[in-house]
């Protein structure tokens, strides 16, 4: 373990911290740029990816290809088809992988990467689009290609300046803003998210309402005017911790919750009907919201459970934390 210097920090973390400064310098340096020259190739590239009726093919050798990999794979989850071929398999068969329809991003720091010599001049031959995201703007890359997002030159936090690290930072960074730029030109929605990402907790967030709703006779409901030991009776054999109140037209009027029940102890319960105890105006939810929206609200207010109505305030089910935790939403 590193000693502490003056400031309280290890020469680790103060080495850390030099890196980070390094690539937060080349991200403000690829911001200034997007608002100078960089913006209109960039457009160009947006544009033309949106109407490319095929993939997008990301292309990159060394670290260039392992953010290629994860650019390609956030184009493809958000809406617009893509993945990466490596350009050496590329040499060897998979050139056939690449159609007329498609269109090619090729990564390289430097544009002179010479396994993609093969793939760039595949690209030419059958006026396939290629856009060059790399910082050599008179590269053979870049002088091949058919836009160039040309990245600013900047240091890299490897002390030696040879470890790829902000460089690849800033390759990554634009590759993302491509993406986002992509997913707000289509429109891309939640629901569209979902799609793509139908696993795990983020999976289970982009759920809706309906998808988890109690419906039926298994919400605790009783009409307006109903004794309160009988709601009572209601609220324990359902298990969601409260009962919905309904008006004579079947609208939600109020809930009666175990919290409600503890606060009027010291009354007595066989004498007073739901009314005298209830919250009016409870909070609800349609079926249509998302599981993330219903959480939250779940969390602001410190509640267990959200009736579920619809247009008319009509309760048509009921949600329950317990819920959210069986879908790994919680």
């Amino acid at each position: 373990m590193t000693e502490a210097n003056e400031d309280g920090l290890g020469d680790a973390a103060r080495s850390a911290l030099r890196t980070l400064d390094f690539e937060r310098r080349g991200l403000e340096a690829l911001s200034v740029a997007l608002e100078d020259g960089l913006a209109e190739p960039f457009e160009k590239a947006v544009a033309l990816l949106q109407q490319t009726s095929g993939h997008v093919i990301v292309s990159g050798v060394g670290k260039s290809g392992h953010v290629g990999t994860k650019i390609a794979a956030t184009f493809a989850s958000t809406g617009t088809p893509a993945f990466f071929v490596h350009p050496a398999e590329a040499n060897h068969g998979d050139m056939g992988m690449i159609s007329q329809k498609d269109a090619v991003v090729a990564l390289s720091w430097s544009g002179e990467s010479s396994e993609l010599t093969a793939l760039v001049a595949y690209t030419r031959r059958f006026a396939i689009p290629l856009i060059a995201l790399t910082s050599g703007r008179q590269s053979s890359l870049a002088l091949a290609a058919d836009i160039v997002l040309d990245l600013p030159k900047a240091e890299e936090a490897c002390p030696h300046g040879l470890a790829p690290t902000t460089s690849t930072t800033m390759q990554l960074a634009l590759g993302d803003a491509l993406a986002i730029a992509l997913l707000e030109a289509r429109g891309f929605s939640a629901g569209d998210f979902k799609i793509y990402h139908p696993g795990g907790k983020l999976g289970a967030l982009l759920s809706h309402v309906a998808d988890i709703m109690h419906v039926g006779e298994e919400v605790p409901l009783v009409p307006a005017g109903t004794a309160l030991p009988d709601a009572i009776m209601v609220l324990s054999k359902r298990r969601f911790g409260c009962v919905g109140v309904l008006t004579e037209e079947g609208r939600l009027a109020g809930i009666i919750t175990d919290g409600d029940l503890a606060r009027n102890l010291a009354r007595d319960m066989s004498r007073l009907a739901v009314e005298d105890v209830m919250t009016r105006g409870p909070k609800t939810v349609k079926s249509s919201m998302m599981v993330s929206g219903a959480m939250g609200l779940l969390q602001k207010h410190n509640i267990s459970a959200l009736m579920v109505v619809d247009e008319d305030n009509r309760p048509v089910g009921i949600v329950h934390f317990h819920d959210f935790l069986r879908i790994g939403a919680a």
